[in-house]
């Protein structure tokens, strides 16, 4: 019998020991923490939306790299697409349904059922579960040969790191595998936020109006890049979807900066329209003619606006300059990772053959509302198809 090690039981190492699992292998699953699916439950707090309901032509362009295999996420999709994972959460008695923003999310919004059921799962089809287990390196041989800092040591034919990133590092995903990897000679990028916030400098005159208070329906521009949704301003910048989606873009940008424009749904022209026979105390007039929130009023008071006009650009335009992301470990998650050159389109390191790597070990990224989890369960599913044929050939044609 074939033995196949996950390291890691986040959703992609979970994903890769079910589905090595259906073959006639032997499958030990690793995690240096206490229990599995740490990361997974904190993902689920507030509601857990585990994938989006767009076509999937859509989907995958919603992933970063690799820019050398533009498909390869039309590819890894296909393979665990997010249909297959809402009827794949049914199999585990987790109903999903759809919500208003395309998101799909389970019925009961609750991550730990969901976590119960699926180790539940595993355990009957043979998965063997080892916590407290830090791999701290690997050696080859006939076979490679797993050594944890316990001082137990494991023997597999084929091994799959689902190690995750760097951030929520008390889950366990902290990304002490670099140093591992790196003495292989394979190539990292560094471990960066993602789908975090941002910080700029803010006047206590500002927050006493703004902290906490949502900007609305608006859309933010950065480079060549532009999304819709809502912010929120926090004491050290802002947060929220648009600012999230944006992260790439303005970690490229020498100067981080965003333009808010926070009337979409209107014209310049409009705008001044609305002001009518307005005088003076043009922002003040603005907040009730525009219907602008707190925050929004907040941004457009920065500026001594002295004319409809120019308030109406200021709206349009309302820039933003920005100092830079929130610390890795506050963010939601991480781009870096080990670089696209160094594996193959299985997911296989080129330089130790049998080593595969799944979800946020690799350098990818996006956005949140369902694309970072279904990410992870189609690398987790692509490793361990591409670990089960790698262990079923002749020694000699490996």
């Amino acid at each position: 019998m074939k033995r196949i090690a996950v390291i890691g039981g986040g959703p992609a190492g979970l994903r890769a020991a079910e589905v090595a699992a259906q073959e006639n292998t032997e499958v030990a699953l690793f995690d240096a923490k206490p229990s599995v699916g740490r990361k997974f439950l904190v993902a689920g707090k507030g509601g857990m939306n585990i994938t989006h309901s767009e076509p999937v032509e859509t989907f995958a362009k919603r992933y970063s790299g690799p820019e050398q295999s533009p498909d390869f996420w039309a590819s890894a999709l296909s393979g665990f697409s997010p249909l297959a994972l809402r009827e794949w959460a049914l199999g585990l008695g987790a109903e999903t349904f759809v919500a208003g923003s395309s998101r799909v999310y389970l019925h009961d919004l609750k991550a730990a059922t969901l976590l119960r059921a699926w180790v539940a799962r595993l355990r009957s089809v043979g998965v063997r579960f080892e916590v407290k287990h830090r791999l701290v390196s690997i050696r080859q041989g006939d076979a490679l040969e797993l050594v944890f800092s316990n001082g137990s040591m494991h023997q597999a034919d084929a091994v799959i790191l689902a190690l995750g990133g760097g951030s929520w590092p008390r889950t366990g995903s902290d990304g002490q595998w670099a140093e591992l990897v790196q003495s292989f000679d394979i190539s990292t990028r560094p471990l960066v936020p993602a789908n975090c916030g941002w910080e700029t400098s803010w006047t206590p005159k500002f927050l006493a109006l703004a902290e906490g208070k949502p900007v609305k329906n608006v859309t933010v521009s950065a480079g060549n890049s532009t999304f819709q949704g809502e912010l929120v301003i926090t004491r050290y910048g802002i947060e929220g979807g648009p600012i999230y989606a944006l992260g790439k873009t303005l970690r490229e940008m020498s100067q981080p900066m965003i333009s808010i424009d926070l009337k979409p749904a209107h014209t310049h022209a409009q705008l001044v329209a609305k002001m009518e026979s307005v005088r003076r105390n043009f922002t003040t007039e603005a907040r009730h003619r525009w219907k602008l929130g707190d925050a929004a009023f907040a941004l457009l008071s920065r500026q001594d606006c002295t004319d409809a006009d120019a308030l109406a650009r200021e709206a349009k335009n309302c820039a933003l300059t920005l100092k830079g992301p929130r610390p890795l470990e506050e963010a939601i998650s991480s781009a870096g990772g080990i670089c696209w050159s160094e594996i193959d389109s299985d997911l296989m390191a080129k330089k130790l053959p049998g080593l595969f790597f799944a979800g946020e070990m690799i350098d990818w990224e996006a956005p949140t509302g369902g694309y970072l989890l279904q990410g992870c369960f189609a690398t987790g599913t692509l490793a361990a198809k591409s670990a089960l044929a790698w262990v079923k050939q002749p020694r000699d044609q490996q």
